[in-house]
């Protein structure tokens, strides 16, 4: 069975930044892969812009390239490239310069909606916006597409966002997320929505506790003098955590809508209670392997940033009342694994005799890898002798039950840029929504700082500092195990 696709318009797609890292490995593949799939037309226009001193033919070459290395298996035919590079042109652009901005508003045509990604650093981002209005790069109608990190912190959050209302309006901006576009991510609303047999339960009469995990095994090496800026509660928590969190807790929206969806989420931020040094902990790898330590790594033999966090986090509505929510992110961790395991409670008597060791029900939905869902519950072991039970999962691996469409499945960056296209936001973050995750974020970073706190240090390749054991040991509770 083959995914239907539904073509988008003609479009112009300038890519500030095309010749960089995230162009070359996701954006330009991304884009050859929607088009292979019949969903751009033949009509649209990508144009790469940057310092890069090189012509059309020269950025068509760079195009290739990148296709070549990370394009990977698609359902393209062999003159596919060919006419995906017929697509491409290019404009040599010094963002503080004017005549690249008026050459590049030349290339542009007027009758199709103008799209323009903005794949540069973040300090770049309101010089960017003025430029593109005051040289009429951009109208009324025109679409920009921002990166995180969206700010620091509150402040410059706010006064990020208020450089590009200075220039575009809300509808206009597309704060992007690649974790919102996730198949896995937006089937947590469908399980959650669409179906009577989970929604009545998705409360804290009936849920014992959430973990979501995004455990990583790479290092920071290469990046770490960046990272060490920003640590894992900025990196990963403020950003896409929070959107898992969000997702997970929210009430039903209205409509799946964008403003609907993203009026429920930032009720969420709103409603979260401020976080105890005693619930949260952090941590920094050390050496193991060929692979040095996370002091190292982030050049600063002194750092006391954190490459690992685990926190307790409450939600202080009717809904979720009572439960809590436990996330955790870390680097050179076991193994590379993003998941949400919604734990049930038990039933409050059992009519079985007998030392069964329960664990309960719980539906997992994984991110990476495996994209999937398991639903673990108990039944009756096969075989006389009484009822024994047992637990076994009803697994949903999307490879699996949906065979030939996961090879094709679009990734996160195909799908976000086609919903640009569209103008439809729903998976994309509202600045008051950015500014509401700062609010929380903001005062727990101060309290270590005020604390001069000093993260612990946790064995590569493991589960994180012993420490974060204790976060759910001493209510009772166990994190799921990161397996190798």
């Amino acid at each position: 069975m083959v995914a239907t696709t539904i073509p988008v318009d003609a479009f112009d797609l300038v890519i500030i930044g095309g010749t960089g890292d995230l162009s070359r490995r996701k954006i330009l593949p991304g884009l050859f892969r929607r088009m292979c799939a019949g969903q751009m037309p033949d009509t649209a226009r990508v144009i790469g812009a940057s310092r890069s001193d090189m012509d059309k033919a020269g950025f068509q070459a760079f195009v290739r390239k990148a296709l070549e290395e990370f394009a990977g298996e698609t359902q393209c035919d062999d003159g596919a490239v060919d006419r995906f590079l017929e697509l491409i042109d290019y404009e040599t652009l010094d963002v503080f310069a004017d005549d690249g901005w008026k050459r590049l508003k030349k290339k542009l045509r007027p009758d199709v909606i103008r799209s323009v990604y903005f794949s540069v650093g973040p300090s770049l981002f309101g010089e960017i916006a003025r430029k593109l209005s005051a040289h009429g790069v951009t109208d009324d109608h025109s679409r920009i597409v921002v990166e995180k990190p969206f700010g620091h912190d509150l402040e410059t959050a706010k006064e990020l966002n208020a450089e590009l209302r200075a220039c575009f309006k809300e509808e206009q901006i597309y704060r992007i997320d690649h974790y919102l576009g996730k198949e896995t991510v937006q089937n947590l609303m469908a399980v959650r929505f669409g179906n009577a047999l989970f929604e009545p339960l998705w409360n804290a009469q009936h849920v014992d506790h959430v973990q979501i995990t995004v455990a990583e095994t790479v290092s920071v090496d290469g990046r770490g003098a960046y990272y060490d800026k920003s640590g894992a509660m900025r990196d990963m928590v403020q950003n896409h955590i929070m959107q898992l969190l969000c997702l997970t807790a929210m009430e039903p929206p209205s409509k799946y809508g964008a403003d609907a969806v993203r009026d429920e989420k930032l009720k969420v931020i709103r409603a979260l209670e401020p976080v105890a040094m005693d619930e949260v902990v952090r941590g920094q790898y050390s050496a193991g392997g060929d692979i040095a330590d996370y002091l190292t790594h982030s050049e600063n033999p002194k750092s006391k940033t954190e490459s690992f966090i685990a926190m307790k986090v409450k939600i202080a509505n009717w809904r979720w009342a009572g439960t809590p929510f436990y996330i955790r992110t870390g680097k050179r961790l076991r193994k590379r694994m993003s998941e949400i395991a919604i734990v049930f409670k038990d039933p409050p008597h059992s009519i079985f005799d007998g030392d069964f060791n329960r664990k309960g029900n719980v539906l997992v939905i994984r991110l990476q890898p495996d994209e999937g869902m398991t639903l673990r519950v108990t039944i009756k072991e096969p075989g006389p002798g009484g009822m024994r039970l047992t637990e076994v999962p009803l697994d949903m691996t999307f490879a699996e039950a949906l065979g030939d469409q996961v090879a094709f499945m679009p990734d996160a960056y195909e799908r976000l840029i086609m919903d640009v296209i569209r103008g439809d936001q729903t998976l994309f973050m509202r600045g008051d929504e950015v500014e509401a995750a700062w609010n929380w974020v903001d005062p727990i970073i101060d309290a270590w700082q005020s604390a001069n706190d000093t993260p612990s240090e946790y064995d590569a390749n493991g589960s994180g500092p012993e420490d974060s054991l204790m976060l759910l040991h001493r209510e009772g509770r166990r994190w799921r195990e990161i397996k190798s």
